[in-house]
C-alpha cells in the first residue's frame, strides 16, 4: 500500500476516535440534569487556564526588567521588580490552586454521573446477565463488542476517562492560547537572521519562531513513531489487570467449594498464569515507555540551551542586553512548550485512547443487546402460561418449538428430562431472563424463581428477607 492511500486511513481513524470520545462526553454536558453546573465549572476552569497564560506573559515581561536591573546595577529597579514579583507570584498561586480544585470537582461530578448512568444501564432489563451470557456462549451479535469485566470499566475506566479527557482538552487549550500569546512576543524579540548564499544576502524575520516550529515538528513526528506501541499496550494492560482481579474475586465467591475440593493448587496455578500475563505486558509497556523517555528527556534538555545558543551572537555583539536575552529564552520556552504538547502528552494520550476504546466497546455492547428480543412477558396473569413458545440456544439450535405450557395457582409440576435437554433454559425463559426465545409468557406479579445457586445480597439478614 502506498503512503498516499495509507494517510487517509490514519486520518479516518483519528476522526473516528474523536467521534467516539465526543459520544461519551456529550451526554453529560448537553443532555444530563447537571449540564448547567457542568458548563459553569468548565467555563470557570477555562477562564483560570487563560489566567495562567496571562500570568506567564506578565512574568516574561518581568524577566526583561529584572535582569536588566542586575546588568545595569540599578538597585531601586531591582527592589521594585522584586516587590512586583511577590504579588505576581501570589496571584499565580491563587489561580493555580483554584484551577486544581475546580478541575478535580468537575472530574468527580462527571465521574459520579457517568457511573450512575452506566450502573443504571448495566442493571436494567437483566443487561448484566445477558452480557455475561454473551461472553461465555460467544453469541455473535452481542459478543462482538467483547464486554469483558464490566465492573472494571465502570469503576476504573470511567474515572480514567473523565480525568484524562479534562486533562487533555485543557492542556491542548492552554498550549494553543500560550502559542498565540507568545509567538508575537518571540517574533519581535528574535529579530532577523541574515545570511549570504551564492553572493546574495537573505534575511529571515522571526528566526527564533521558525526554529521553534522546526524543532517541535521534528520532535512530534519522532515521538509518534517511538511511542505508538503504547496505545495497544495500555489497552491490553487494563484488560489483563481486570482479568487477574476478577479471578481473585471468583476465589472469594467460591471459597467453600474450592476448600472442599482441595482446589487451592489449581486456583494458585490459574492466578499465577493471569498474573504472569500482567507482568509480561507491564514489562513490554515499561520498555516502550523507556524508549519514549530516552527521546523526550533529550528533547527537553536540548530545548533549555537551544535559545541561548541561537541568541548568544546578538548578546555578545551588544545588540541585546541580558534582560532581553532572558526574555527571549522565556518566550522561546513558552512557544516550544506549546508546540511540544503532543510530545509531552503522548503517554497520556495513549492511555486516554485505550480507556476511550474500552468504554466505547462497553457502550456498543448495550446497543447490541437491543437487537435481542426475548419472549414478551406479562405480569398480570393469575396463572403461568406460555402459548406458542420457542426456545433456542445462542447458536440457533432449537430446544422447544411452538410449545405451550399452563400452570394454574395451586398446581405442582415436575419438569423432567435428560441433562442438556433445556430444563434450565426453559426455567430462565419463564423467568424472563433468557434472551434467545420468542412467543409470550404470562405469570403472576408476585411469582418467585429460585436459582440453583443460593444468593444473598450484601447487608443485614432483615434486608435480604425483605
Amino acid at each position: 500500500m502506498s503512503s498516499e492511500s495509507a494517510q487517509p486511513s490514519k486520518w479516518a481513524s483519528f476522526k473516528l476516535f474523536v467521534a467516539r470520545a465526543w459520544a461519551l462526553t456529550r451526554p453529560y454536558y448537553l443532555e444530563s440534569d447537571e449540564k448547567w453546573k457542568a458548563r459553569a465549572l468548565l467555563a470557570a476552569i477555562i477562564a483560570l487556564n487563560l489566567g495562567l497564560v496571562y500570568m506567564a506573559v506578565l512574568f516574561n515581561d518581568w524577566n526583561k526588567l529584572f535582569y536588566d536591573s542586575l546588568q545595569d546595577k540599578k538597585a531601586d529597579v531591582f527592589w521594585t521588580q522584586l516587590g512586583r514579583f511577590t504579588y505576581l507570584a501570589f496571584a499565580f498561586i491563587i489561580i493555580a490552586v483554584y484551577k486544581f480544585y475546580l478541575t478535580q470537582l468537575l472530574e468527580m461530578r462527571w465521574r459520579a454521573w457517568m457511573t450512575r448512568h452506566y450502573l443504571q444501564r448495566w442493571l436494567a432489563n437483566h443487561a448484566f446477565y445477558q452480557l455475561e451470557l454473551a461472553r461465555f456462549t460467544k453469541q455473535t451479535n452481542v459478543d462482538k463488542a467483547n464486554p469483558d469485566n464490566p465492573d472494571q470499566r465502570i469503576q476504573e475506566d470511567i474515572s480514567q476517562f473523565t480525568s484524562a479527557t479534562i486533562s487533555v482538552t485543557m492542556g491542548l487549550l492552554n498550549s494553543v492560547v500560550t502559542l498565540l500569546s507568545f509567538v508575537g512576543i518571540l517574533w519581535g524579540l528574535s529579530g532577523g537572521f541574515v545570511f549570504t548564499f551564492q553572493g546574495s544576502q537573505y534575511n529571515i524575520p522571526g528566526f527564533m519562531v521558525w526554529m521553534a516550529v522546526l524543532y517541535c515538528a521534528v520532535g512530534s513526528v519522532l515521538t509518534h513513531y517511538i511511542g505508538r506501541p503504547q496505545i495497544q499496550l495500555n489497552f491490553e494492560q487494563q484488560r489483563v489487570e481486570a482479568d487477574f482481579r476478577h479471578h481473585m474475586i471468583r476465589v472469594r465467591e467460591y471459597s467453600e467449594s474450592i476448600a472442599l475440593d482441595r482446589g487451592e493448587a489449581v486456583e494458585r496455578g490459574q492466578l499465577d498464569q493471569r498474573f504472569g500475563r500482567v507482568l509480561d505486558n507491564t514489562l513490554k509497556l515499561i520498555k516502550a515507555q523507556k524508549n519514549l523517555v530516552w527521546f523526550t528527556s533529550f528533547f527537553g534538555q536540548a530545548a533549555v540551551v537551544f535559545p541561548f545558543v541561537v541568541a548568544a551572537p546578538r548578546f555578545f555583539s551588544g545588540a541585546i542586553q541580558l534582560g532581553e536575552l532572558m526574555q527571549i529564552s522565556s518566550a522561546f520556552g513558552q512557544v516550544q512548550g506549546a508546540l511540544s504538547w503532543f510530545v509531552d502528552s503522548y503517554s497520556g494520550l495513549a492511555s486516554w485512547r485505550a480507556t476511550t476504546d474500552r468504554l466505547t466497546s462497553f457502550e456498543a455492547s448495550f446497543s447490541a443487546l437491543a437487537d435481542v428480543e426475548p419472549a414478551q412477558a406479562a405480569t398480570d396473569s393469575i396463572a403461568l402460561t406460555a402459548p406458542d413458545l420457542t426456545v433456542t440456544l445462542p447458536n440457533g439450535q432449537v430446544l422447544l418449538a411452538g410449545a405451550s405450557l399452563r400452570a394454574a395457582a395451586g398446581e405442582h409440576i415436575l419438569l423432567a428430562g435428560p441433562s442438556g435437554s433445556g430444563k434450565s433454559t426453559l426455567f430462565r425463559t419463564l423467568a424472563g431472563i433468557w434472551p434467545f426465545s420468542s412467543g409470550s409468557v404470562a405469570r403472576p406479579q408476585d411469582a418467585m424463581f429460585i436459582p440453583q445457586r443460593p444468593y444473598f445480597p450484601n447487608g443485614p439478614l432483615r434486608d435480604a428477607l425483605a
